[in-house]
């Protein structure tokens, strides 16, 4: 097999540790204290994080205002649903069923200070504020070694390891990349080790799903593995006597989870959607979004206890629409159009097959669900960038967007705070994506965030927000 595809299997698609990284995670483990001690308020095993990647319009999907002028309002209405005072968007027919298992954050505002994407990925993912360095670099801001972690390689962290699996994995790309990798999806001061595994699939096929990283090529069976594994050992026990630095530990893990990944049936096995029927297929949906939610129902069934969906668009789609996107929920024209026709039926069957799969099979007390993105849409219709107020779209907005939530010990059919009369800014109850953070391992039983530096002090690995354990 190719040398490099074995190394990367570990880091899944993730670069190996870098010489500025050791020193950052130099010393003893960051996660050596809260695990004996974690509490367990929450009945979440697992979550399921569904990242609706561009910035899906608040104001069209879930705190509508038929109230508000037309140019806010735009010309979708709010349906009934099965939870007596919650309403969605007319065009979410089938998640209107399920509301009942549904929470709605109507109240949160992610102000980040370049109101754009890269910043917006950031604040949602990590629930810390972003610093400067996003509104000096913009776009050309990378992933740094030295950011906060995702709430994925936090929870993950947090839990034994899977015997079988990473105990974080991201379907079906990784965000933004090569051009626009977005900050906030890796595990960064906590070490490669806690990045989740990247399984990749695609539009045109959208049944078929990889981690080339853990494939065995060239031939290579299991008990040639193993006695190259043996070969292996020797040469690093020698090297241990030599360099005994936090780096080579680290590397060692890596050396083993990629060991127990290439040597497991049941790895691949977790992957293969020709186990569902096609009945399950087509209640999903064969699109990738529709495909990723069910491949992460089956992870989350196998016990993985953090998975991120991120949002694969189809920017040829995008184009005909002329949604001025690339191909996302980042409207800047022809919001509307492009919402009812090709974003929402997509969403609205995918996830809400999802809610009622794991209702079904009795897993959603302990399978968090979570919808967030990177902002909200700009409630006064006219993006200036597509024609204003004839082009129909919605700008750029993170001063305020809503989050969904489900099962976990949560109390569906409820709506928690409001925004003002045009959803412009939070008003009742306002949040913070820190606190949808805090919410998160509040139901997943997480309660100590305590690591420590290279230098042995501790420090949080989120000191804002507060869970929301009324919704419990």
């Amino acid at each position: 097999m190719k040398r490099r595809v074995f190394l990367s299997a570990a880091a899944a698609g993730c670069s190996t540790l870098t010489r500025a990284e050791s020193r950052v995670f130099a010393g003893p483990s960051p996660l050596a204290a809260g695990r004996s001690s974690r509490a367990a308020p929450g009945t979440a095993r697992s979550t399921i994080l569904f990242f609706l990647s561009g910035g899906a319009s608040h104001i069209d999907m879930w705190d509508m205002k038929p109230a508000a002028p037309l140019e806010y309002r735009g010309p979708f209405q709010p349906i009934a649903t099965s939870a007596p005072g919650v309403t969605l968007c007319q065009h979410l027919p089938l998640l209107a069923q399920q509301a009942h298992h549904l929470v709605l954050l109507n109240s949160i505002g992610g102000s980040v200070s370049t109101n754009d994407h890269h910043a917006g990925y950031y604040y949602n993912l990590t629930g810390h504020v972003p610093d400067s360095t996003f509104l000096s670099l913009g776009n050309n801001r990378t992933p740094y070694a030295s950011d906060w972690p995702s709430m994925a390689a936090v929870a993950g962290s947090r839990r034994p390891p899977h015997p079988d699996l990473t105990n974080a994995i991201t379907i079906p790309h990784v965000e933004g990349a090569p051009a626009y990798t977005r900050p906030g999806q890796f595990a960064a001061r906590l070490g490669t080790q806690y990045d989740p595994l990247y399984v990749i699939g695609s539009r045109e096929k959208p049944t078929s799903f990889q981690a080339p990283a853990i494939t065995l090529e060239g031939g290579i069976t299991p008990g040639r593995l193993a006695d190259r594994t043996s070969m292996l050992k020797a040469l690093d026990d020698a090297r241990r006597d030599l360099d005994r630095s936090a780096a080579v530990e680290s590397w060692s893990a890596q050396q083993q989870r990629a060991f127990s990944l290439l040597m497991s049936r049941r790895t691949t096995a977790a992957f293969d959607l020709s186990q569902e029927s096609p009945e399950v297929l087509d209640r999903y949906g064969r699109t990738i979004n529709g495909t990723s939610l069910l491949l992460a129902r089956r992870l989350a069934e196998a016990g993985v206890p953090f998975i991120t969906v991120f949002w694969m668009g189809d920017e040829k789609q995008a184009e005909r629409r002329k949604c001025a996107s690339g191909g996302g929920w980042d409207t800047h024209g022809n919001n509307f159009q492009c919402l009812q026709d090709w974003l929402l039926p997509e969403f609205d069957r995918g996830f809400s097959a999802l809610v009622e799969d794991l209702s079904h099979r009795g897993l959603l007390e302990q399978t968090l669900l979570l919808i967030t993105s990177e902002m909200g849409r700009k409630p006064k219709i006219g993006d200036p960038r597509s024609g204003g107020p004839s082009g129909a779209g919605r700008d750029h907005w993170t001063h305020c967007l809503t989050d969904v939530m489900a099962g976990g010990g949560l109390r569906g059919g409820q709506t928690y705070g409001s925004s003002d009369r045009f959803a412009e800014y939070p008003q009742d109850r306002p949040l913070t994506p820190a606190d949808v953070a805090r919410t998160v391992y509040h139901a997943m039983g997480i309660t100590d965030l305590t690591a420590y530096d290279n230098q042995n002090r501790p420090y949080q690995l989120l000191d804002a927000g507060e869970p929301l354990t009324e919704l419990f």
